[in-house]
């Protein structure tokens, strides 16, 4: 199955798969930021760059499944503010910014199926405008409920890789005596959050977190 088919068929099982709630590092960090231009990576049904827009960033929402971004488009004309969101259909595989960035948002942007993560955001990087940021949060751990925490994807290919804040700063290779020193580590830990499962039950896991300016 191809990435593109994945994600449409896991949109369409459901009217809703996100809660349409904005991340909540995204807002802790965006949030004492002057907006400029966001590129929201993986956007989904669109709750991230909702929100970005409506705190005055100028959006663009890049996502492979075309269902997902009619459910986002829908959602910013309901919220007054799809004049200051472009979404584009696009593999992020593949996809070249066309365009510079003052925030790189990439929350939770894992899949069951094979991606070139890394490769990804250190090209998506290179868009950032200088004093501007990439910010990504990554499962760290997964709820005991969930599929990933033992390993199965349930006929998909892998399940993602979980990692620490410290191997995403390695995995970039922005940062550190082998990389140009153009990069300021900002944000580099795993951060907890309560979860409930789908028969009520409760977790703490934890989220990997890092933030990355570029220097001006």
């Amino acid at each position: 199955m191809s990435a593109k088919d994945f994600w449409e068929t896991r949109y369409a099982e459901s009217d809703a798969v996100w809660s349409g709630r904005v991340n909540a590092v995204l807002a802790d960090v965006a949030g004492s930021l002057a907006p400029g231009r966001a590129l929201d990576v993986g956007c989904g049904e669109g709750g991230d760059s909702i929100w970005l827009a409506k705190q005055g960033w100028s959006v663009t929402g890049v996502e492979i499944s075309e269902l997902a971004l009619s459910r986002a488009a829908a959602a910013a004309n309901a919220e007054g503010c799809a004049d200051r969101i472009r979404w584009v259909s696009a593999d992020l595989a593949t996809w070249v910014p066309d365009g510079t960035y003052d925030l790189v948002s990439a929350c939770f942007f894992q899949s069951p199926i094979e991606l070139p993560r890394a490769d990804v955001l250190r090209r998506l990087a290179e868009a950032i405008a200088p004093g501007g940021r990439l910010l990504i949060v990554s499962h760290h751990t997964a709820p005991p409920w969930s599929r990933i925490a033992h390993g199965n994807t349930v006929g998909h290919e892998h399940a993602p890789h979980l990692p620490s804040a410290a191997e995403e700063v390695a995995d970039l290779g922005l940062t550190g005596p082998d990389a140009q020193e153009s990069w300021i580590t900002e944000i580099a830990e795993e951060r907890p959050r309560d979860v409930t499962g789908p028969d009520d039950q409760h977790a703490t896991i934890h989220d990997a977190v890092v933030l990355l300016r570029r220097r001006a």
